[in-house]
């Protein structure tokens, strides 16, 4: 069983009632006191209110008081989580940062005063790799990327999100990064951001309606401007594909062996999607590519966030961000671009010692708490997945991860992928892009493209 960490904030609510009463005898002395009475009544108004006023000012204090209690409390434990080294292991950029954060963890929780911590250089993505190759020589809290949890967990190389925990993270972090740190219906980790997508920079001068893809294209068009969309990138090409509906995801084992395609490319979904594609692609202003620095003549990309100083310097003052647009699809319905999301999450490796695992989970949930996912944005610019952080003046005033915060509201977070699917994903692209995959293509040709499609990509399945 794992050891639980429970803080119960109570507050008393005191509340206070006034009693009047009045009578009389005499008619006369009815008759004195009525010209009083209007006034009388006033007064008692006047005192109701203070004191309801007095009331909810006791209630607030009280409330105060018990939060307050509550919090000695838990710096009060008396338990004895004896000693012990934690290894974390962080991005490169968030290794200073990470060990400022568990100082303060230390300083706030002198219960956990008998362990030390040693903060390792390890990217998201190279973590999962090392975890999984030996469990037990690994970090005990690592960050990685959310597409190797699947992996993490067959391996055994993630403890479940202690119960209050979990609770906690589904109602303070946004439903894409809680997806993200799920499986099944166990959460495995703790949401740290929600940063990883794309949406789009547009001109504002040349781009004045950013809501549809058609009104993005003809804007560009009449203004002599390109739009630069990297639709033979098999990351960016889902946003296609995923907003008609047509899925594609991959089944994994503990060794990372692909066991199960899952994609209905080859449907009518499939084509409405390879149909838009192939309609932007035959636009004046469509430019394929992705990078802002690589960009000329430019008015609208899409791109992520790694690229905002970029998009800042080429647009100026006419410098915008939106979620990605909307299209009319070849079967007269509308549909919103949707792609791939991604997110850095926290993950803590199981633990023989219940008192270090109950540290551990502790520390978690400090790392990937509302004050120190904001304090972690303002210091190396990571957006944030708690809600109120995203809410913050701070982060409302990044119109890029605004954007893309809109935008991850369509996306799903991605998953494993064979390496062979990005060069698939290309050669489709490509083959629309060189006029291969014509403009006037037939149904049966639109057919054909994605039934080949789909078959090499069932075909990667061991």
């Amino acid at each position: 069983m794992k050891k639980k960490l429970v803080s119960v904030l109570m507050a008393t609510a005191v509340t206070t009632s006034l009693l009047a009463g009045c009578g009389g005898g005499a008619a006369q002395q009815a008759a004195d006191t009525a010209e009083s009475t209007a006034e009388e009544a006033k007064d008692a108004v006047e005192d109701t209110a203070e004191a309801v006023e007095d009331a909810a000012e006791d209630t607030a204090e009280a409330t105060e008081d018990a939060v307050e209690d509550a919090t000695e409390d838990v710096a009060a434990d008396d338990t004895d989580y004896g000693t012990g080294e934690i290894k974390i292991w962080v991005a490169d950029n968030v290794v200073d940062f990470t060990k400022e954060q568990f100082d303060k963890f230390i300083e706030a929780n002198p219960q956990f005063a008998g362990y030390t911590a040693t903060v390792e250089a390890t990217g998201e993505g190279d973590a999962a790799g090392n975890m999984i190759t030996d469990v037990q020589a690994g970090a005990d809290i690592y960050g990685f990327a959310q597409d190797q949890i699947a992996r993490l967990v067959s391996a055994g190389a993630l403890e479940e999100v202690e119960e209050s925990n979990a609770e906690d993270i589904r109602k303070t972090n946004d439903a894409g990064a809680v997806t993200a740190a799920t499986v099944g219906d166990t959460l495995y980790a703790y949401p740290l951001t929600a940063d990883n997508g794309y949406f789009l920079y547009y001109d504002k001068s040349v781009v004045t309606d950013p809501s549809t893809l058609e009104g993005i294209s003809e804007q560009c068009d009449a203004a002599g401007k390109n739009f630069y969309f990297e639709v033979n990138n098999g990351w960016y090409q889902t946003a296609f594909f995923f907003g008609t509906g047509a899925e594609l995801t991959y089944d994994t084992d503990n060794d990372g062996n692909f066991t199960k395609c899952n994609t209905s490319y080859a449907s009518p979904e499939g084509e409405v999607a390879l149909r838009e594609i192939i309609e932007l692609a035959n636009t004046k202003s469509f430019q394929n590519g992705s990078s802002v620095s690589a960009a000329t003549d430019c008015a609208a990309i899409v791109d992520g966030t790694w690229d905002a100083d970029a998009a800042k310097e080429m647009f100026g003052d006419n410098y915008a961000c939106a979620k990605l647009p909307t299209f009319t699809g070849s079967d007269g319905k509308s549909y919103q671009l949707s792609g791939f999301g991604g997110y850095k999450l926290l993950g803590v490796k199981p633990q023989e010692d219940e008192n270090k695992l109950a540290v551990c989970d502790a520390l978690a949930a400090y790392l990937s708490s509302e004050e120190v996912q904001l304090a972690r944005f303002n210091a190396v610019g990571w957006g944030p997945a708690n809600l109120n952080a995203q809410n913050s003046d701070e982060v409302k005033a990044d119109e890029a991860l605004s954007a893309l915060g809109e935008q991850l509201k369509f996306a799903i977070p991605q998953g494993q992928y064979p390496g062979d699917y990005w060069s698939l994903a290309t050669s489709l692209g490509d083959s629309v892009i060189s006029g291969e995959i014509k403009a006037d293509a037939s149904d049966d040709d639109i057919k054909k493209a994605l039934d080949d499609f789909q078959a090499t990509c069932e075909s990667y399945v061991q």
